[in-house]
């Protein structure tokens, strides 16, 4: 089935490789799947947040000045959870994963800010 993404750009989506993936999966493995996909197609993103007098307004992780492009791009080099983790000590397994969440929705939005940043 041919689809567009909300780029505009087209993409093929495969509903049997997907149905194959999730047969291969633990229940877990499948739970998260299910959490990332809701996160989504969902208008919220739980666990960000962005106001005008933190960080500019960028998305940051809840209660923090912790932008979520600064995670992702850190993710991007090769930066283990745990590392992420013991770096930012108030972050929780729970954060990163909204964190992806968040930059997998809002990709457009994340690649500007990681641009701005490294022509900065």
């Amino acid at each position: 089935m041919e689809r567009t993404n909300g780029y505009g750009e087209s993409m093929t989506i495969n509903l049997e490789a997907a149905e194959k993936l999730l047969a291969g999966m633990n229940r877990a493995e499948k739970a998260q799947v299910l959490q990332w996909a809701a996160q989504d197609v969902g208008e919220a993103s739980p666990g960000i947040e962005s106001r005008p007098e933190v960080c500019g307004g960028e998305a940051c992780m809840v209660r923090t000045r912790i932008p979520v492009w600064v995670l992702e791009q850190a993710r991007r080099l090769g930066v283990k959870e745990s590392v992420l983790l013991s770096s930012y000590p108030t972050l929780t397994a729970q954060d990163l994963t909204n964190a992806w969440g968040y930059a997998r929705a809002h990709r457009r939005e994340i690649e500007e800010a990681i641009a701005d940043n490294e022509n900065a």
